[in-house]
């Protein structure tokens, strides 16, 4: 029997094409809704916009990587943060630093004008900075909500511009040292200036060059502010130590309110037997203060050497003792022929003049 059915060709779909052909045994004959059925169509693809309650993920390594540059960070401010905590406890309590490496006492440096801002101690504005730029890597290392609602961006802003801050103030201060104190050396500024420069170039690789750079005028703007505010403080204390030298002091004896300790009274004599001299003035607070440590007993004991004994003008010279022992600041030990300057712990006194007496530091 014969059957008439339709052929459609499938890759052009152009006519239809009649065909005649005898059915065979147990062979079903294809019509169109057949063909049509057995065409293999592409699934329906969907075209919509991101679900808005799903985020962009970062890479893993993009991720892994803002952690430790994070971790880096509290680390390297943390180490500032103790540095100029113990710095700072030195500054409020008069104590001598500890410097391990230097020809010159780093009193010379840290007791300087230019170790305060203001009138404020400068170890004390880094233990600041130190600490806030630690205190946000913490917090930007453990993923932890910020506080006062400061968005992740904002954190990181605010590291590179007090970093910022940080690495100018440094530069200012080497420019200080290699001018103002050459020969001398002060391992914890350029400790502080290493850490400086160092939190500022991980700051630039956590946030990116590319976002460095749209913030150069925020920058330039923080670097300007930080130059201004130095040189402001530094010219207002060199005026004032000016207008000091163009006043007319009369002489004036000091008066010592504290009392002597069998220490200090036993210290005193073992460095007037020793030959030992302190020089200073009497218009000078650091020698006022040397003289309470030993109290007004012990200071009776000492031989020190008045620098101005008629009074403070303008054009005065000092003593001759003093120019031979070539006095350059007040106070100034000379001991066994060791040159002390600034104001010296009993402790250390007693160090330098060999004192092994029986009575100690009460």
């Amino acid at each position: 029997m014969a059957t008439f059915t339709f052929s459609m060709s499938l890759s052009s779909f152009r006519s239809f094409v009649p065909i005649w052909h005898h059915r065979a045994p147990n062979h079903r004959s294809l019509g169109l809704f057949d063909v049509t059925q057995r065409m293999r169509l592409p699934p329906p693809l969907k075209c919509s916009a991101a679900e808005p309650d799903q985020e962009t993920k970062v890479p893993a390594t993009s991720s892994g990587s803002g952690e430790w540059t994070h971790k880096l960070t509290a680390g390297i401010a943390g180490i500032g943060f103790l540095e100029t905590s113990y710095l700072t406890y030195l500054k409020l309590t008069g104590s001598e630093a500890f410097c391990p490496i230097g020809g010159s006492p780093c009193g010379d440096i840290l007791n300087s004008d230019y170790a305060l801002i203001f009138g404020v101690p400068l170890p004390l504005v880094g233990m600041v900075a130190y600490g806030l730029v630690a205190a946000l890597g913490l917090q930007l290392a453990t993923k932890k909500m910020l506080p006062f609602g400061i968005g992740r961006s904002s954190a990181q802003l605010m590291v590179l511009g007090t970093t910022t801050s940080m690495a100018v103030a440094s530069a200012y201060f080497l420019f200080i040292l290699s001018t103002k104190f050459s020969g001398s050396t002060c391992s914890y500024c350029l400790l502080s200036a290493f850490l400086s420069f160092s939190l500022f170039f991980t700051a630039v690789k956590d946030i990116g060059l590319q976002e460095t750079n749209k913030q150069v005028g925020m920058q330039l703007l923080i670097a300007s502010l930080v130059i201004l505010t130095l040189n402001t403080s530094y010219n207002n204390s060199i005026s004032a130590s000016s207008s000091l030298a163009e006043m007319e002091l009369p002489y004036y004896a000091t008066e010592i309110k504290n009392p002597s300790s069998p220490f200090s009274l036993s210290l005193a004599k073992h460095l007037h037997s020793i030959g030992a001299k302190m020089y200073g003035a009497f218009w000078c607070s650091h020698c006022l203060e040397q003289k309470e440590m030993f109290g007004r007993e012990a200071v009776k004991e000492l031989d020190i050497v008045e620098c101005y004994p008629e009074g403070f003008r303008p054009g005065t010279v000092m003593n001759k003792a003093c120019v031979d022992a070539k006095v350059d600041g007040f106070p100034m030990w000379v001991i066994n022929g060791q040159v002390v300057s600034g104001e010296v712990e009993l402790s250390e006194l007693a160090r330098v003049s060999g004192y092994n007496g029986s009575a100690q530091p009460s």
